[in-house]
């Protein structure tokens, strides 16, 4: 018998602790362990290397990892309700589990983990788009992780990997396309989940690309991407008409019919235009 299998049950965890889970926390606990290690392993190979987990509650998924043979786990939780099972998971994988409370959009992993790094998580729904965010913006690339593998509510799965044309298509596909690749390798159905959610779920693997996909300033893209979705309705030579005098003839420059909307240019025709309103300033 493994170490994981001599833990108790989730449930039985959850009820020993009295882990009711928090809406104010975006807290919906998944206790099915045999998910949780199928979630593990989608992160892929993990031995040697560490894996930061953000939101482990009673430690599902902590377990998974530990037991596809994560080198090292950082897990940050916000509740401290949750710490004492925790402890008990870290008790069973001494050196293995390193637990920090608090909150993952105030704490600096890299202080704590060596590279190479991996992202697990079940993020709380209410965090999760903003850690995304950040995870993909930071000051220098490639970032501090190799790949990132994550849950999210179903909608904003297929917003990430979505393509031009489709409804769900816009800046944040834009963004982690630019400097990943993305898939969804994983859908969970609301029961899967204590308390069920009101809607679907789905695990996304990215890869974080070597550099960029096209080239461009990503300060510069994103004031594009962002002006040309704001107002994705209109054709994009009135959507864009505060970035350039001459917006028309920086559209064509790109490839882009002016009468074309947002949500029918591709990343790398908005790279060629973020290029082309750089040159002009």
């Amino acid at each position: 018998m493994s170490r994981i299998d001599s833990l108790p049950p989730l449930r039985q965890v959850i009820a020993d602790h009295g882990l009711v889970a928090r809406k104010s926390l975006g807290q919906n606990f998944l206790l099915d362990l045999n998910l949780t290690a199928k979630i593990a392993r989608q992160a892929g190979d993990l031995t040697g290397m560490d894996v930061l987990e953000v939101g482990p509650g009673p430690g599902g998924l902590t377990r998974g990892l530990l037991a596809e043979g994560a080198r090292k786990v950082l897990a940050i939780e916000k509740d401290r309700r949750c710490l004492p099972a925790l402890a008990e998971i870290a008790a069973a994988w001494p050196d293995r589990l390193q637990v920090i409370e608090g909150d993952a959009l105030e704490i600096d992993p890299l202080a704590h983990l060596t590279p190479p790094i991996a992202v697990c998580a079940n993020l709380p729904y209410n965090v999760g788009t903003e850690l995304l965010v950040r995870w993909l913006t930071p000051d220098a690339w490639p970032p501090f992780w190799s790949s990132l593998t994550l849950m999210f509510q179903r909608e904003v799965a297929e917003r990430i990997v979505a393509q031009p044309g489709s409804k769900a298509y816009g800046r944040l596909a834009l963004l982690v396309q630019w400097r990943a690749e993305a898939r969804i390798v994983l859908s969970l159905p609301p029961e899967a989940f204590t308390p069920p959610p009101k809607v679907s779920s789905a695990v996304v693997h990215l890869t974080a690309l070597p550099r960029p996909r096209f080239e461009a300033d990503a300060a510069v893209l994103e004031r594009v991407v962002a002006m040309a979705f704001n107002q994705r309705r209109k054709m994009l030579r009135a959507a864009l008409r505060g970035l350039h005098p001459d917006i028309e003839a920086l559209l064509e420059s790109a490839g882009i019919p002016p009468t074309q909307r947002a949500e029918q240019v591709p990343l790398e025709a908005f790279c060629a235009l973020a290029r082309a309103v750089a040159a002009a300033r």
